[in-house]
């Protein structure tokens, strides 16, 4: 499995881009801005998009990516995702209002996109990889995955805050080899991670504690400004694990 990391930003600037993580060419975890540096050859590649939540930095290019690559769609470009998550998505962007409803398009027998809905704790397999879905906290539905190829394991928290559902599925395993986690604010915003649902070092710390597996820890979602401040909390607040920044344009073999 290669892991590309198209945006891992909680914001956007210079050089910044919103989370997309590629696997495979043609699976993406969420769709942030991230996505708009691929080529058009390379938009075609994707087949499946694995969603989070709902927030605009995470889905803002599904519409534009369908639409861009609307004459080379052969099969529908599948958004896999909660029920809450997609009935955003038709409710308040694909509309006909926001944007066309690629579901119908171009026609309800042949559409370009359609959705699959998923719950906690399910897995699907695409492309070879096995998806499993996991419930987190945050102020909106919100999940992360853990994804298995062969015998390597990496999982993604999406955004969230303090919980025990994430770091209890992953410890069900024997294997772990990479874990993406979010840390959007510093300590000094500790109450406005409790109210937004999200991780600062100092919450992030108290949690990883509950994992028992070491992988390699890359930290993502810092908000565009604070990425030093936060990144340095985290490697003075986790003691349990080593932790790595994360950046736009890295990518993994697994």
């Amino acid at each position: 499995m290669e892991l590309m990391v198209l945006g891992c930003s909680g914001g956007v600037g210079a050089n910044l881009r919103t989370t997309t993580l590629r696997l495979n060419h043609e699976v993406l975890i969420d769709a942030g801005t991230g996505l708009g540096d691929l080529s058009l050859s390379e938009m075609a590649q994707i087949r499946h998009i694995f969603l989070t939540h709902s927030h605009l930095d995470h889905v803002v290019s599904i519409p534009l990516l369908v639409d861009s690559i609307f004459d080379r769609i052969q099969e529908p470009i599948v958004i896999h995702g909660l029920e809450a998550t997609l009935q955003a998505l038709r409710t308040h962007i694909f509309n006909n209002v926001i944007w066309p409803d690629f579901t119908t398009l171009p026609n309800r027998h042949n559409p370009v996109m359609r959705y699959e809905m998923m719950v906690p704790g399910q897995v699907v397999e695409v492309a070879g990889m096995q998806f499993e879905m996991i419930p987190v906290n945050h102020v909106v539905p919100s999940v992360g995955y853990r994804v298995e190829t062969g015998n390597k394991v990496f999982a993604f928290s999406g955004d969230t805050s303090s919980n025990d559902t994430f770091w209890q599925v992953l410890n069900q395993y024997d294997a772990l080899d990479l874990l993406i986690v979010e840390a959007a604010f510093p300590d000094r915003d500790l109450e406005l991670c409790r109210r937004a649902g999200h991780y600062c070092p100092s919450l992030l710390a108290e949690d990883i504690r509950k994992l028992r597996h070491q992988p390699e820890v890359y930290i993502t979602h810092t908000k565009p400004g604070g990425e030093e401040e936060i990144f340095n909390q985290c490697k003075e607040s986790i003691s349990s694990h080593s932790v790595n920044r994360l950046t736009g344009g890295m990518s993994f073999k697994l």
